[in-house]
């Protein structure tokens, strides 16, 4: 039995990293299986709302001691799990999380959610200390992999690609729940936590530049709240300019924004019943994607711009790729799903080889795995410099730093 101490963002907060690590600690605490893990929250929300079980520590960025308290509650377990994003720390690019390294002594495995092609210096050395510093560098993707090579210089031997993971048995049930719509407009569908950068005025311009002409124009539904970071700068400025570029273009009838917060299980059965999943992302560098995971996972046939895990997770027929901000290539591809014989039904075959592969079952065994190897005849490491700390969280007994 392995025990796994995880540092990150965690619900309530909502992004992608804090569904992510929701997803893997519910499944490396799954029945049965041959590892427990709990949670040390971090972020700048902390303080507030409800706090799940699994929680075992809350620190909140930039709190005085709060690097060695993180330390010395993941100091509590056989392996750390640093979750890493550069917008989830405090500091400069997340710097805050050195501090946190620098203390900890057992295993560390170090999940890279960002890989950038061209860094700034500061976030290049950002990442090339936390490489560093980790037993154990886990990516999503190849490309991120090989990006780590190139930029970074960090040795092979110690990158794993693990891929991020699905809940596919929920995505095939309700694909197979799903009934035909005979006589109804197709589903686009467009879902995650909506910003600039989303890329959804790209399928706005391409349904009022090429598709009024098909039997039945199609519906576009873009489901998700805000960011939470934009809504604080910007409001709903993003979605309400969205809105009315449809409708000075006259598809507003056809676009549908639905800003709740969904289920697992509902948004399952949402991305089933559509009959294209669209990913116009704007990113060039985007390594991870977890809608472009789930829409595979649920076999449905998927329209992505070409950054790079789109590139390598759609390269076997999966999906079609798209230009960057090209309204009439989206056009096209839209229009070759909806009407083009047998190309949805290949998309869907292609899938669902895939899907396995990305079952979160699956993915949580490949990091039980990995600390196996790690935690084998090894003796906890020596404590490294660091900030004094406020001693340490007892598990079992949430501590709040803040």
């Amino acid at each position: 039995m392995i025990a796994f101490g995880v540092l990150s963002t965690y619900p309530p907060t909502r992004c992608g990293i804090a569904t992510f690590s929701a997803a893997l600690v519910r499944h490396l605490n799954a029945p049965g299986a041959r590892s427990s893990a709990a949670v040390v929250r971090i972020g700048d929300d902390v303080l507030s709302g409800p706090t799940p079980p699994e929680v075992v520590a809350e620190v909140a960025n930039g709190s005085r001691g709060g690097p060695a308290a993180a330390a010395a509650a993941l100091n509590r377990f056989d392996v750390a799990i640093v979750q890493h994003e550069y917008g989830i720390y405090g500091g400069p690019d997340g710097e805050e999380v050195l501090a946190v390294l620098d203390q900890v002594r057992v295993p560390v495995v170090a999940v890279l959610h960002t890989v950038l092609a061209t860094p700034t210096i500061w976030q290049r050395g950002v990442l090339s200390r936390i490489c560093h510093a980790a037993d154990a560098i886990v990516v999503p993707s190849q490309t991120a992999a090989s990006r780590l090579l190139q930029v970074y210089g960090v040795d092979s031997r110690r990158i794993t690609v693990i891929p991020h993971g699905a809940e596919t048995e929920i995505g095939l049930v309700e694909r197979n729940r799903k009934r035909p719509r005979q006589g109804q407009s197709p589903l686009l569908l467009t879902w995650g936590l909506l910003g600039p950068g989303k890329g959804v005025e790209w399928v706005i311009d391409a349904l009022a530049a090429g598709l009024g002409d098909l039997p039945m124009p199609p519906r576009y539904l873009v489901a998700g709240q805000t960011r939470p970071k934009v809504h604080d700068r910007q409001g709903e400025s993003y979605r309400t300019a969205l809105r009315e570029r449809a409708e000075a273009l006259g598809v507003g009838h056809l676009v549908e924004f639905d800003p709740s917060y969904r289920s697992r299980q509902n948004l399952a059965a949402l991305t089933a019943s559509a009959d294209a999943v669209i990913l116009p992302y704007d990113s060039t560098e985007q390594v991870v994607s977890g809608v472009l995971t789930e829409a595979v996972a649920a076999r449905r046939p998927v329209i992505a711009t070409r950054f790079p895990h789109a590139a390598e997770l759609l390269a076997d027929g999966a999906g079609l790729l798209v230009p960057h901000r090209d309204p009439r290539a989206l056009g096209v591809a839209i229009r070759r799903v909806l009407t083009e014989p047998g190309l949805a039904e290949s998309m869907t075959w292609r899938a669902g080889v895939i899907a396995p592969t990305l079952d979160w079952e699956a993915v949580a065994d490949r990091y039980r795995m990995l600390a196996t190897r790690l935690t084998a005849g090894r003796a906890p490491r020596a404590a490294q410099p660091g900030p004094v700390g406020h001693g340490r969280p007892r598990i079992g007994r949430r501590t709040r730093v803040g």
